[in-house]
């Protein structure tokens, strides 16, 4: 990874305490917007315990489908 990326990363996760303060703000806020709070309080959940699974669905006998793209 470039260094400058290491940076960006190290940067952000210094203000990790206070994002989530703010996060956990807006969502105990009252008379922030429903969206505002909904939104706050899946970000605090995402980063606690990760992002819920996705099941993938489809013929469990069948090969998978490829998709080409040329230009």
């Amino acid at each position: 990874m470039a260094k400058a990326a290491t940076d960006i990363r190290s940067l952000a996760r210094s203000h990790t305490e206070s994002a989530l303060k703010v996060l956990a703000g807006i969502m105990n806020e009252p008379e922030a917007p429903p969206a505002a709070r909904v939104a706050a309080a899946n970000s605090l959940l995402d980063r606690g315990w990760g992002k819920p699974t996705q099941p993938v669905s489809g013929d469990p006998d069948g090969a998978p489908l490829v998709i080409t793209w040329q230009r």
